[in-house]
């Protein structure tokens, strides 16, 4: 038994040094391709560049909690999963308010800024998808960091054919559209980190009633 019991200590704990290291690396990929989409947001005028920009900073704020956080009670947890799922709905706001500025001063974006910021974002979010997928069902803590990077991936796709629409068109609305979208995909990652935060909270609140 004592053995088993080392055993489980042992692994829990090269498991969290092994969740700390990807958190460490997909926040500096984070981190590295927010400046550089703002950039190139500032330069293409591209609003759906600077959603993704947006989304990429929460993110990095939600890997720098999640690091904080690892091998903490699930209670915790649960509790920091409720605050990044507030980040994530902040995005969702800041992307919205965004498209209202973009709707009363229409732009048309330079497509091939755009286009390569955006082929760069998603080579990393994929990177950071990759890494994060293994621990994707070890906690609401790395599930809802999953969560985030899934989003990034998606919106990198939409940004790449945002800025392909604009070449073709010739147009911002379908930068516009692609912003909107992304808005629409930020507001239901928040619920749905709401919701896993807020079943995990009870289970271990109600837990802790059976235990008293």
């Amino acid at each position: 038994m004592r053995d088993s019991c080392c055993q489980s200590n042992f692994d829990s704990s090269d498991l969290n040094h092994r969740q700390r290291i990807v958190l460490i690396i997909v926040l500096v990929i984070n981190a590295a391709t927010f400046f550089m989409m703002v950039l190139a947001a500032k330069i293409s005028g591209s609003t759906s560049l600077l959603s993704g920009a947006l989304d990429n900073l929460g993110d990095a704020l939600t890997y720098a909690i999640s690091l904080i956080v690892i091998g903490a009670a699930p209670f915790v947890k649960a509790r920091v999963a409720m605050f990044k799922g507030l980040l994530i709905l902040s995005s969702a706001l800041v992307v919205a308010y965004v498209i209202i500025l973009r709707l009363l001063q229409p732009e048309t974006p330079v497509f091939e800024t755009m286009g390569l910021a955006a082929i760069v974002n998603l080579v990393a979010n994929l990177s950071c998808l990759l890494l994060l997928t293994p621990y994707r069902n070890k906690d609401v803590n790395m599930s809802s960091a999953w969560e985030c990077s899934r989003n990034d991936v998606a919106e990198g796709l939409a940004v790449i054919v945002a800025a392909i629409a604009v070449w073709v068109f010739n147009s911002g609305w379908p930068d516009l559209v692609i912003a909107f979208g992304l808005l629409i995909m930020f507001s239901r990652s928040a619920i749905r980190v709401f919701q896993a935060a807020w079943h995990d909270l009870h289970l271990t609140t109600d837990k802790t009633k059976v235990d008293a």
